[in-house]
């Protein structure tokens, strides 16, 4: 208990996380970068009272557009808020241009993401609360690291000699930031998360118009095959008109384009945006912020005072990239392998409720996002 009482008192105050400083990135990056080791309870169990296995009684459900809605927006109001609390004298507009190519991308993600695509499902099932706070936060947390990422903070690396300044990794992006090695990778992330994104809109669209076929198929069906009983009929229909039509009708995307060999690339396509969005990211410049950095006129990365305990996992790729003389987007790194974390164990079991609901002669053989695996 003395360990825990110490650890949170040596906290930086709540007030810091919301006019985010450096130690306070570095606590909020040190905690995002374990979040992997959480998702292995999603391995364990299938629960998960959302989308197709969402809860339809639970009275502790949220609307699911509504609720859809809610977790996605925290992430970019919160990174807007921070940016713009930090920014006073400058505002967001005088962001470098690598820095506002960063927030340029995250926010048009989260507009489809948060607005354009809970408006597009033909429905979207009843959430549960605790998937809605959970999301929130996850949200809150990564958006919070992105936020310390485009100002430039810098973090120690425990083990490692030099500073991660302006962005996490090993080399500072301040020393970097000018190389043709730098500017090559960020243009090539930029289309990568292009790239990602219009495939995962690509694919996402596809099951939503699949869905609509299929009700208009079924409607078509019944209405040219006779009823035995009219006024049974009539008594569903008066109900149905109580709910969307589209509620809980699924379908397993026939065996072409993006799911071709796998049932999620709507997933995979995501991933790639992400890994794509953490090295566009790489060119992140330091700030020039008066009240944040000594000397007017400097380009110093404002570096947390504690070093930071890099997740194993994380190793690697930092001394790759010092190898390379390339900085570490950490923030953005983390971001990109949480969302693998998250969404893997989700597409095994959803490769197996496909599985449950219309056979391995409707699988096809295909992997959830690894070509033809059964595992994956």
């Amino acid at each position: 208990m003395g360990a825990i009482s110490s650890t949170i008192q040596s906290l930086p105050p709540v007030g810091d996380f919301v006019h985010l400083t450096p130690d306070a990135y570095r606590v909020a990056l040190n905690i995002f970068q374990y979040f992997p080791l959480f998702t292995t309870i999603e391995w364990l169990t299938p629960y998960y009272p959302a989308g197709k296995s969402s809860l339809q009684s639970s009275a502790l459900n949220i609307p699911g557009r509504l609720g859809w809605t809610i977790m996605e927006l925290v992430g970019p109001l919160n990174l807007l808020n921070i940016l713009r609390t930090q920014t006073p004298q400058l505002g967001i507009a005088s962001l470098p241009l690598p820095n506002k190519l960063v927030v340029a991308l995250y926010l048009i993600h989260y507009v489809n993401r948060a607005i354009v695509s809970p408006l597009m499902a033909p429905s979207v099932s009843p959430t549960h609360v605790l998937i809605v706070a959970s999301a929130a936060v996850f949200n809150w947390l990564n958006s919070t690291c992105l936020a310390g990422w485009v100002l430039g903070y810098g973090v120690l690396l425990e083990g490692f000699d030099s500073s991660a300044g302006g962005g996490g990794g090993v080399v500072s992006s301040a020393s970097a930031g000018n190389s043709t090695a730098v500017w090559v990778t960020s243009l090539l992330g930029t289309l990568v998360f292009a790239l990602g994104m219009a495939g995962n809109i690509y694919s996402e669209r596809t099951l939503f118009r699949l869905r609509r076929e299929e009700v208009s198929r079924r409607s078509s069906s019944s209405s040219s095959s006779p009823s035995k009983d009219t006024k049974k009929e009539s008594k569903s229909k008066s109900k149905s008109k109580e709910s969307n039509k589209y509620s809980k009708v699924y379908v397993i995307p026939p065996a072409k384009g993006p799911f071709t060999s796998i049932l999620y690339p709507h997933y995979v396509f995501e991933w790639a945006e992400w890994f794509g969005f953490a090295l566009a990211g790489i060119a992140i410049q330091p700030l020039v912020v008066p009240s944040l950095i000594a000397g007017v006129g400097s380009k110093t990365a404002v570096t947390a005072v504690s070093p930071l305990r890099l997740a194993p996992w994380f190793v690697p790729a930092v001394k790759v990239a010092g190898a390379l003389g390339l900085p570490v987007p950490l923030a953005g790194l983390a971001f990109a392998v949480n969302t693998v974390a998250n969404l893997l164990p989700h597409a095994r079991w959803g490769r197996k409720w496909y599985v449950e609901r219309f056979g391995e002669e409707g699988v096809k053989g295909r992997g959830a996002v690894v070509p033809w695996c059964s595992w994956f």
